[in-house]
């Protein structure tokens, strides 16, 4: 039998899909709510699963930026047999993208037994979200939000696809709120820096999604239940990027700060009092 069940696995796409890009920590989220439906989070089939319905959320990314993604890749395209296009911004954006993938595809398969081991414990999930949060508020504070999305620099990518490794390493830290908060510091304006996040997790969350596959079927999930998941976090997660982009036009990043604080503490008394086991 599979160890999540269809109905568990809705759920669990609503939560994903949610969750993905707000900078609130989808995978701090998801260990919460299996916790909370018995569904033991340690197990590696869980946790394959986890990064399995992640393709959904990206899946929605891919739709709703197409338009931008296929002009990056014309010119990615153009830029390999022209020389002359090479200068362009969006051929340059597209090697970016690539190389900015590069430390956590390496930190990620050499630290991977820490990661779903000792590093995924829901003590570390809350004490990453309050940190994280203090992290938000301050590079929310400290950046000028002079920047645009057309400003971006080779250093900038990397800098943000870099940050990626503090949520692969502390989930909770959430991967869209390092990214976000690395590039206030460098001074991109809310709307650019949430771009770029979207746009560097897309190759980090897809590669990761079909890496762990394999381990979602071949340990315990059934075929229906990874299904059902990826698919609700396809359509859950394309209405929350619509909102976010909204959001963040117009408003500051505290009322995530808020709401990660109170999760934070939240499961601290959780794990504190019994209700969970960490």
């Amino acid at each position: 039998m599979s160890v999540i069940s269809v109905g568990q696995a809705a759920v669990l796409g609503v939560v994903e899909g949610v969750t993905e890009f707000l900078p609130v920590s989808s995978t701090g989220h998801l260990k919460i709510v299996e916790g909370l439906m018995n569904i033991p989070v340690d197990d590696d089939s869980v946790v394959a699963f986890s990064a399995v319905i992640q393709v959904g959320a990206i899946a929605a990314v891919l739709l709703y930026f197409f338009k931008d993604i296929v002009r990056i890749v014309a010119a990615w395209g153009r830029g390999l047999r022209n020389r002359e296009e090479r200068y362009h911004h969006d051929y340059k954006f597209a090697w970016w993208v690539i190389y900015a993938t590069i430390p956590i595809v390496i930190v990620g398969l050499a630290a991977k037994p820490l990661i779903d081991g000792p590093l995924g414990s829901l003590w570390v999930v809350a004490a990453s979200l309050i940190v994280g949060s203090g992290v938000m508020w301050a590079a929310d504070q400290m950046g000028r939000h002079k920047r645009g999305e057309d400003d971006v620099t080779f250093k900038d990518a990397m800098l943000v696809g870099s940050s990626q490794i503090l949520a692969l390493l502390f989930p909770g830290f959430s991967r869209s709120g390092a990214t976000m908060s690395t590039g206030l510091i460098l001074d991109l304006d809310r709307v650019a820096a949430t771009r770029l996040s979207f746009f560097l997790g897309i190759p980090a969350l897809t590669g990761a999604g079909i890496y762990e596959l394999k381990d979602a079927l071949g340990a315990g999930v059934g075929v229906a239940p990874l299904a059902v998941g990826t698919i609700v976090s396809f359509v859950v997660a394309y209405a929350s990027i619509a909102w976010l982009l909204k959001f963040v036009a117009k408003h500051s990043f505290n009322a995530f700060v808020i709401y990660r604080i109170i999760i934070g503490l939240l499961l601290f008394g959780l794990l504190g009092t019994g209700v969970l086991n960490s």
